[in-house]
């Protein structure tokens, strides 16, 4: 997969992304990141992108030209390659976007190309936003000095899910919002630390056992903590609760039926 990122500030991007899993993926050539400086594109002799908004109002406004030809020659490049017979989607990170979520991670991490738009300033003409971005994408309610830290979090997390990026393929399946629940408690060695244990399921090698509780913690979690994803979770899977009832009322009537055998054999002596 190719990310290809328009900003003002290209070092911020490839210096943030370039460690860890992302930068190992990079070196293996699973996925690649372009950053692509908007001001290299200007037709102005000073370099400037930026101008005074029609209208008035405070700050200044991103141009659309050098914007347009910053992503023209990514577009361009893209063909010549000819990875893509369409024009790669166009993301452009701003609060009045939807907001960013897995499994828009999970959509976006099937393309060959994306392309970030970073914006600055007051933001950039809506003239060149109208003809580009395909995707308007908010990483939340508030705002921040530009779009390069956002981008940079919308390409973590969409690189994750890209085939051979993880080295467990399973990382990414049991993730947090992987399918709406928060993830488990996790351990590790020490057994025994500041005097707390870890929980005796995990050590007894029951792997069924083990993932019962595994998913009992994420619901309680997950109710606990974002009841708006368990309450999708509940709706997707009644028949877990069915399930669940059942095996309850036989682990009862076994109960039971031990308590009275026990209460028979008493009688007998």
């Amino acid at each position: 997969m190719n990310f290809h990122v328009l900003t003002l500030f290209p070092e911020m991007i490839l210096q943030g992304l370039n460690t860890s899993i992302i930068g190992r993926a990079m070196a293996k050539g699973i996925i690649t990141l372009e950053a692509v400086n908007i001001r290299d594109y200007t037709i102005d002799k000073h370099k400037k992108v930026d101008d005074y908004p029609y209208g008035g109002g405070a700050g200044m406004l991103m141009q659309a030209q050098p914007v347009f030809d910053a992503w023209k020659a990514v577009v361009d490049q893209i063909s010549l390659r000819g990875r893509s017979k369409q024009k790669p989607r166009v993301i452009y990170v701003t609060p009045q976007g939807e907001r960013f979520h897995q499994s828009m991670a999970k959509d976006f991490a099937k393309e060959d190309d994306l392309i970030f738009l970073c914006g600055h300033y007051e933001g950039i003409d809506e003239r060149v936003l109208e003809e580009i971005v395909t995707d308007y994408v908010s990483i939340g309610d508030y705002v921040l000095t530009g779009g390069e830290l956002p981008a940079m979090v919308m390409v973590d997390a969409i690189a994750r899910m890209v085939p051979g990026v993880l080295s467990n393929k399973a990382s990414g399946e049991t993730e947090s919002f992987s399918n709406y629940l928060l993830e488990y408690p996790q351990y590790s060695r020490p057994e025994v630390w500041h005097e707390k244990k870890v929980p005796q399921v995990l050590l007894s090698g029951d792997h069924k056992k083990i993932e019962e509780w595994r998913l009992e913690q994420s619901l309680s979690r997950t109710k606990e903590k974002r009841n708006d994803l368990y309450e999708k979770w509940v709706e997707e899977n009644q028949e877990y609760f069915i399930k669940k009832a059942k095996r309850e009322e036989r682990q009862r009537k076994k109960e039971l039926k031990k308590r009275s055998t026990a209460k028979s054999e008493q009688l007998v002596k």
